[in-house]
């Protein structure tokens, strides 16, 4: 029969064997993880716009591709793969390996809007994807037909209150940043005009240009008209206002305070891409951030840029999901 000590020795053999199998394991675990780290970027990198090409989400890509792919060296791709609110893309972007070579370039509206709108998303924005690095706020802006009788904010919910359901807004559809930010002027001011929902921001454009239409949110399209003296611009649907109409106040500033519905557009990675690739996407987005050239595409947007860590971005987008989840719940806004 085995002595005790003989038997102590057996045991602390034995929990020696275990301790180093399971840091085995872990080394193992960890070795992917670590390669990954180590020799990335070593092929092209893919980015999903989940919207179609030409839009304000596609120019921010491309614009950031440019000097994101010397600072990298290597490719940078973009990829349109639209529809369903950005929920195509989305969906492909989070189904992708998380190995740093996928990326997705989207409005914020797919974290902050759309899980409020879709009561059955393919994927969990919040769960299946990292924020790496946000990009631009594109800014909205209150725009009116010339022949309405107003000059002003002030003026314009005056005119509202006074000729309650008789005036029209277009936006690109149910849901969209621009019908967002007229839900909120409507709820904020206590005024009531007809919504027409089109598809795409382009066809509201046309009709308010035409007078089809009385206002609407612009997201940017419509600011070469606006220079031109053929929409009036009343104020700016920002919390702070646009470099490329400095003289132009926001509706805060026009006594609706706290507004913002701008849309924060950046970069996701499927969730569990290594935490070193995130933060050294991070630094390289944000240094292109600097130069003046993306500075000026994104301006040409009507938007400015939004450098943050991958933490206050994750947190904006937590704000901003409370704020339009509760606005949407309010005003009972539906997708198309």
């Amino acid at each position: 029969m085995p002595s005790t000590q003989h038997k102590n020795h057996l045991h602390r053999t034995q929990h020696l064997r275990n301790a180093i199998a399971l840091a085995c394991a872990a080394c193992a675990l960890a070795l992917p993880f670590a390669a990954v780290a180590d020799t990335w970027p070593s092929k092209p990198i893919k980015v999903i716009v989940n919207f179609p090409a030409g839009g304000a989400a596609d120019q921010i890509a491309r614009a950031v591709s440019l000097p994101l792919q010397t600072a990298l060296g290597q490719p940078v791709v973009i990829e349109n793969r639209g529809g369903a609110g950005g929920n195509i893309g989305g969906d492909a972007a989070a189904k992708s390996p998380a190995d740093g070579y996928t990326l997705l370039l989207s409005s914020g509206g797919m974290v902050s809007v759309n899980p409020h709108l879709y009561p059955k998303m393919p994927f969990d924005p919040v769960k299946d994807l990292t924020p790496v690095a946000a990009a631009a706020r594109v800014l909205v802006f209150l725009e009116v037909k010339p022949t309405l009788p107003v000059n002003n904010v002030q003026e314009f919910l005056a005119h509202l209150k006074a000729n309650p359901g008789k005036l029209t807004f277009g936006t690109p559809g149910n849901g969209s940043s621009p019908h967002l930010a007229a839900e909120m002027m409507k709820a904020q001011a206590d005024v009531f005009a007809v919504h027409v929902p089109y598809r795409g921001a382009a066809p509201a454009m046309q009709d308010l240009l035409g007078g089809q239409v009385d206002f609407m949110f612009d997201p940017g399209i419509g600011l070469q008209h606006v220079k031109a003296g053929k929409l009036k611009l009343l104020a700016v649907g920002s919390a702070k206002r646009s470099p490329l109409f400095p003289d132009v106040p926001t509706l805060d500033e026009s006594g609706l305070k706290g507004f913002d519905a701008d849309t924060l557009f950046g970069f996701y990675a499927p969730a569990g891409t290594p935490a070193d690739v995130v933060n050294r996407l991070n630094r390289e987005i944000n240094k292109a951030l600097a130069t003046p050239a993306v500075q000026e595409r994104i301006n040409a947007l009507g938007g400015v840029p939004a450098p943050m860590s991958p933490a206050e971005f994750n947190s904006r987008a937590t704000a901003d999901s409370a704020r339009f989840g509760a606005l949407i719940k309010a005003r009972n806004i539906q997708s198309d």
